[in-house]
């Protein structure tokens, strides 16, 4: 398996978390992230690596703006209910709003290609289709409301 940039893991580790927060009430964010990086990876993270931090900054950006993100994830999910998608579909969709609206220095066709490794990578087969057309209708309604 190729190496993993440190963004791409970063993006992981977020995925993960929020997959555990669907399921578990989290008090402190910190505290699960630690707990991830040092019980439940594949291999320990050390608390310094650059990885985690960035994954931090994705999972604290999707927790702060989900209200938001979900409500931009409705308007865009045509046919689809939140509460109807797979939890990992759904926070994988997630992430790439955050970053496509909330991240001007991430590119939007990276953030967008990211978040389909994360599907091939973490769902079935239909699943990069499904949140590639999701955050493409994202990515054009946000452009045509910049241009209005």
């Amino acid at each position: 398996m190729p190496k993993l940039s440190v963004r791409h893991k970063g993006r992981e580790i977020a995925l993960q978390i929020l997959y555990q927060c669907d399921w578990n009430t989290i008090e402190d964010i910190d505290k699960v992230i630690m707990e991830y990086a040092t019980d439940l990876a594949s291999e320990v993270i050390p608390e310094d690596d650059p990885a985690l931090a960035f994954g931090r900054t994705r999972l604290q950006g999707v927790l702060t703006h989900k209200a938001e993100i979900d409500s931009i994830l409705k308007k865009n999910a045509k046919h689809w209910r939140l509460d109807r998608m797979a939890s990992v579909d759904k926070n994988i969709l997630r992430i790439g709003v955050f970053e496509l609206c909330y991240c001007p220095d991430i590119p939007p066709k990276v953030a967008i290609n990211e978040a389909l490794e994360l599907a091939k990578r973490f769902c079935g087969g239909e699943s990069s289709a499904f949140v590639n057309g999701i955050l493409d209708a994202v990515l054009r309604n946000r452009e045509r409301s910049e241009k209005a």
